[in-house]
């Protein structure tokens, strides 16, 4: 990256090994700064209400449900501790050592992990609900799901432990490119280990398995068209089984596009192709990243109506009175 004649280092007592920044304009880094922190308050109050609700209303305990928690939780911890640091950074230099720039990366890692992980979970769940639905009460329970879930968890852990301590381990020279930034690890092996185990293996997963589910979901809408049409009016029918197919396609496209558009951009910068960029553009597609874990509320929670009964007996404190973990509202 060419630096300008007016750009400031960050420590300017190494001057050959500093990071260098544009020269900070207060109006535009405060606008900024208060843009994404403000994305930032956004997401994991979004997600903190799907916590609470999943985990107070006991009509919510379903397996789907579990797994919304689950995703919640990882987007909480996004929206709390990873993007407020990714933002300090941003237009800032790195001043807190190598130690926090590893801790950070790690939990970066294991939120990532997990979300990803609970997105396949997710679209296997629906697959078994669409495609084979009348095993879906006996192979897709609430324990099996807590228990998956539980080791979703532990395995994203374990997992990012092992780069967490390859991070700790590497030289300072070998993460950063210069002293101010916190970089990722420069192992060519394990970046391209991380490439395929979370993102071209879900992303195909979750494709595969909800183009099956479009599939059949599109089949059992015909199907049914033919079947009523043979004792009603064809023409209400019709429209009905219209409607249906279309509601179909937009709820998985929605789906699978919103992830698709969030996370692809951010793989095709970290493993190729960031060289010919500019730092604004990086900068946006490596929002445009997390803030998937923002809209992840928006199409997995706020489409189904019993979050917005869940959100007003949280708003107006009505969790608080005995009893009302029992409250209806399905």
């Amino acid at each position: 990256m060419e630096v300008g004649d007016d750009w400031v280092p960050c420590f300017p007592e190494f001057p050959n090994i500093t990071c260098w920044i544009p020269p900070p304009a207060l109006a535009e880094t405060l606008l900024i700064d208060i843009t994404l922190y403000s994305i930032s308050v956004l997401t994991a109050s979004l997600n903190l209400l799907i916590i609470i609700s999943v985990s107070h209303f006991r009509q919510l305990y379903t397996p789907t449900n579990i797994l919304l928690l689950s995703l919640a939780v990882s987007d909480f911890l996004v929206g709390l501790l990873v993007m407020p640091v990714e933002t300090l950074q941003t237009a800032h230099c790195w001043f807190f050592g190598h130690l926090l720039c590893s801790l950070h990366r790690f939990v970066s890692n294991i939120t990532n992990s997990a979300s990803v992980v609970n997105m396949v979970l997710i679209s296997v769940d629906r697959y078994v609900a669409i495609c084979d639905p009348l095993h879906y009460t006996t192979r897709i329970t609430v324990n099996r799901v807590r228990v998956c879930v539980c080791l979703l968890w532990f395995c994203s852990v374990v997992y990012n432990s092992y780069y967490f301590n390859l991070h700790l381990n590497q030289q300072e020279e070998d993460i950063y490119y210069c002293y101010g930034y916190c970089g990722s690890l420069a192992d060519n092996t394990a970046a391209d280990l991380q490439l395929v185990l979370n993102f071209i293996v879900p992303v195909t997963t979750i494709i595969v398995l909800y183009t099956r589910v479009f599939v059949v979901a599109v089949s059992q809408a015909r199907a049914m068209r033919s079947h009523i049409t043979a004792v009603t009016k064809q023409s209400s029918v019709t429209k009905t089984a219209k409607k249906s197919e279309l509601k179909a396609a937009r709820t998985l496209g929605v789906l699978v596009v919103v992830f698709l558009m969030c996370f692809m951009p951010n793989y095709f910068v970290t493993f190729g192709g960031h060289e010919s960029m500019s730092l604004s553009t990086q900068y946006f597609i490596m929002y445009l990243y997390f803030f998937n874990s923002c809209l992840n509320p928006v199409v997995y929670a706020l489409f189904y109506p019993w979050f917005r009964r869940t959100v007003k007996h949280i708003v107006t404190l009505q969790i608080l009175q005995p009893g009302s973990c029992e409250a209806n509202i399905l």
